[in-house]
């Protein structure tokens, strides 16, 4: 029970070092300036959405390292692990350095890692794998987002 309970603290706590690019990394006024799509969602759902999708996310990993070990969790935990950088790394680029286009090439990488975790994971827990998909649609639509502004502001 302990050790069960440890490692999803452990899986909490990976994700909210994840979660800290995006708050240390926020909107700014260069963002607000920005020429953005008629359909984005209002600034307050970001940090409501990304709340529950760290939570859904941290369960599913767990969820994975509680498993019986096989060739299947061990690559799916490789695989969560190089998302969640990917994830951290976005914030970054496009608040922090304002690299629009570099930005968009980092979702598109962390897009197909959290489609491969998905799978790998369905291997092994289809409830980890669908508790994942809430994430890949936020994520997708993120990218559209994205690419949107960067065609709307023609910048790299």
């Amino acid at each position: 029970m302990f050790g069960s309970l440890f490692a999803l603290l452990v899986s909490l706590l990976l994700v909210g070092l994840t979660a800290t690019t995006g708050a240390r990394f926020r909107p700014d006024d260069w963002y607000r300036k920005l020429r953005k799509p008629s359909w984005t969602p209002p600034d307050i759902a970001f940090p409501i959405a990304w709340g529950i999708l760290y939570l859904l996310m941290a369960i599913a990993a767990w969820r994975i390292y509680m498993a019986d070990d096989s060739p299947f969790r061990a690559a799916g935990l490789v695989v969560y692990g190089l998302q969640l950088l990917a994830n951290a790394a976005w914030s970054w680029l496009f608040f922090g350095r304002k690299q629009i286009t570099t930005a968009l090439a980092d979702i598109v990488l962390l897009l197909g890692l959290i489609t491969l975790a998905i799978v790998l994971f369905a291997n092994v827990s289809l409830l980890a794998a669908w508790l994942m998909v809430p994430y890949w649609l936020w994520v997708a639509l993120a990218l559209t987002l994205n690419a949107a502004i960067l065609r709307l502001n023609n910048r790299a």
